[in-house]
């Protein structure tokens, strides 16, 4: 039997993204996986351009944030006996043309976790300065603490099995996510790897991370990782 594939897209006040419908788009006639988006408590249009393109999608009734969104989709993915989980995000920045190296990877290494990178290998990618600032501090810290290299350990572009679904169903960070869950698994010793993918520059909409927000991150994922380490 095939491997059966779910993409997760979580999307909250997506709608200059979504009114495109470029990344869907890409998905719905692709009979290698299928997709869900959560439409995570939007207060724009993004439920009603949903609704009226016909996208399979869950909305909740308010905002929980990537972390909730994204458990849900772990939820959806388990009590539908998904095989892998991948997370692409709405705003565009994931390329749609590099699922197929994430599932190619996964499937043929049988680690279980593999994570879309911009910097295992060169990238056209060009970030700000904090942000790289930021991608950097988290290698050291997750290296420091779990003893794995991770080169891009922000990185949302990520395919997970059927182990890691159920394990993120009963548990998932509320929210930014993306780093504490590297030390979790790592803890837990399950494998994982990085790829190369290329990223996007946004395609719509503006990105809620600010210079003090950057910090506030920084500051709350260094404490929680360090606290999943020991516990």
């Amino acid at each position: 039997m095939k491997d059966s594939v779910l993409i997760i897209i979580p999307a909250y006040n997506e709608q200059e993204v979504i009114k495109l419908k470029q990344t869907v788009d890409r998905l719905i006639h692709n009979d290698h996986f299928d997709y869900i988006v959560i439409n995570d408590g939007s207060t724009d249009n993004t439920g009603e351009i949903l609704k009226q393109n016909n996208i399979n999608h869950i909305t909740l009734p308010f905002n929980l944030g990537i972390g909730g969104a994204m458990q849900t989709g772990y939820k959806y993915a388990l009590m539908n006996n998904y095989d892998y989980a991948i997370q692409l995000d709405a705003d565009g920045q994931h390329n749609p043309d590099d699922l197929a190296v994430l599932i190619d990877e996964i499937r043929n290494t049988n680690v279980d976790m593999v994570i879309g990178s911009r910097f295992v290998e060169k990238s056209n990618y060009k970030g700000s300065l904090i942000r790289r600032i930021g991608i950097y501090y988290f290698y050291y810290m997750i290296y420091t603490i779990a003893r794995i290299k991770i080169k891009d350990p922000t990185s949302g572009y990520r395919i997970v099995n059927r182990e890691i679904i159920e394990e993120f169903a009963r548990s998932y960070p509320v929210d930014y996510p993306e780093v504490e869950v590297l030390v979790q698994l790592a803890r837990e010793k399950f494998q994982i790897k990085e790829v190369k993918v290329e990223m996007n520059p946004r395609q719509g909409g503006t990105s809620s991370i600010t210079p003090i927000k950057s910090i506030y991150y920084m500051i709350k994922v260094t404490y929680f990782s360090i606290m999943r380490s020991v516990f």
